[in-house]
């Protein structure tokens, strides 16, 4: 380590030569292309100095059939941190019997099999997860000094993907509970517990290599839900946020097993959806004692639609009939709206479909029309919450410009992203991270 010191302060002396003090830009450029070197080099010295019994190990035992096996020879490993890159040399031993190599000193130091160490991984797929690949790799090297490529990013992501399975993306009862408990003793009641569900539509295709033909891509429906809670002057508290691409079946599956580590005795549930018939079973089943709200906006939407049909788009009275229909569903006068609605005779065939679909769409949500005793309760009536979950987890990463998806990968960024947004990516990193993915290979 003092060697290494050493080597660093000779590359310093040339920036106070010639009289003139190095600058504050100088010292950080300096800094930035000779930290890596002097780091690696400590880091090296530091592992050499604590690992030296592992390093000049002569025996291990078979970790399939216990035999006491011989060292067979050391290999070279090429180590990049976020601190700096350095090269060990690993005793290597192997079964003839159970075709088993290994290298034990990589478990002793939970050393990653690629050259990319964990630390440089898990900052690297948090980078990728937010930024296009090829522009993420770009980023992250200017800001770390540490070259990673565009295609280390993809299949770093989609590794650390394929481990962030809900049970860890979701957040654990306990740390569920202490957020209910903060929320209830900040309002002194128990707090609303919103789920929120919704379907966004992602850029799908199949899979091929990059010089194959792909064919044209498709559009499918990325099924998600959020829960949160509402705390002190309408705050929400993020509870958990999961997004996939999948049936209306493995949303129910997946709803289940959050709605199972849910207090809900503790909590009142407010259950927000629009009038999608794959929702309300799943969300119902699932939380029995929710309150189930048609959210208010897209109901507003359907209404404005008709209005314009009937008065012509943009006009006053347009507005003015459809804030009167509105009005009175603010306040659950759903049997005078349904009388007005049955009562009209359009002008056109087109617009009268429009009118019997909105009496349609209230009559099957007359049970989920309550909004003046929502607002007296203090529930939510709009689905916003899970909207702007869509937004920020779905679209801002997923739908930029000519982006396609084949499924596994589009599903494995959305769960890296719900683990950011749910505050358990560090959790779902240190299982992929402690958790074996591949032997050695070779003999």
């Amino acid at each position: 380590m003092h060697e290494a010191l050493d080597r660093w302060f000779d590359q310093v002396v040339p920036l106070f030569e010639n009289g003139k003090a190095p600058t504050i830009i100088d010292l950080s450029r300096h800094f930035s292309e000779t930290r890596g070197e002097l780091m690696g080099s400590v880091m090296q010295a530091m592992v050499e100095k604590a690992y030296h019994h592992h390093i000049h190990q002569e025996q291990a035992i078979c970790p399939e059939c216990a035999r006491i096996l011989k060292r067979k020879r050391f290999d070279r490993k090429a180590v990049s941190t976020l601190h700096g890159e350095f090269t060990l040399n690993r005793p290597y031993f192997y079964c003839q019997i159970c075709k088993v190599g290994f290298h034990p000193l990589d478990d002793v130091l939970t050393m990653a099999p690629e050259r990319h160490q964990y630390d440089v991984q898990e900052k690297a797929v948090k980078s990728a997860s937010k930024l296009p690949f090829e522009e993420s790799a770009d980023q992250f090297s200017s800001l770390t000094g540490v070259d990673v490529g565009d295609h280390f990013l993809h299949d770093t992501l989609n590794a650390v993907g394929d481990v962030a399975t809900l049970e860890l993306v979701i957040p654990d009862r306990k740390e569920i509970e202490r957020r209910i408990d903060e929320v209830s003793r900040s309002i002194g009641t128990p707090p609303i517990l919103a789920v929120g569900a919704d379907g966004a539509h992602m850029p799908t295709r199949v899979k091929a290599k990059r010089n194959e033909k792909r064919g044209q891509g498709s559009w499918k429906e990325a099924k998600g839900f959020r829960l949160y809670l509402v705390g002190e002057k309408g705050r929400i508290v993020q509870i958990a946020s999961w997004h996939q691409i999948q049936d209306a079946e493995a949303f129910r599956k997946d709803l289940a097993l959050v709605a199972g580590r849910i207090p809900q005795d503790r909590v009142r549930v407010a259950l927000l959806a629009d009038g999608a018939e794959w929702l309300w079973p799943a969300m119902t089943a699932c939380f029995p004692t929710g309150r189930p709200i048609l959210d208010f906006y897209h109901c507003a939407e359907h209404v404005h639609e008709v209005g314009n049909s009937l008065f012509g788009k943009g006009e006053l009275k347009a507005r003015q009939w459809s804030e009167a229909i509105l009005s009175l569903l603010s306040y659950s006068e759903m049997d005078d709206v349904l009388a007005i609605l049955r009562g009209m005779r359009p002008e056109t065939e087109e617009t009268g479909e429009k009118v019997r679909n909105l009496a349609g769409y209230l009559e099957k949500n007359r049970d989920r029309i309550h909004y003046e005793t929502d607002r007296d309760d203090g529930y939510p009536i709009g689905s916003g919450g899970i909207e702007s979950s869509h937004k920020y987890v779905c679209h801002t990463r997923m739908k930029r410009s000519g982006a396609w998806w084949v499924i596994a990968s589009g599903n494995n960024m959305l769960r890296i992203r719900c683990a950011i947004v749910n505050g358990t990516y560090e959790r779902v990193f240190e299982h992929y991270a402690t958790h074996p993915r591949r032997s050695d290979e070779g003999c």
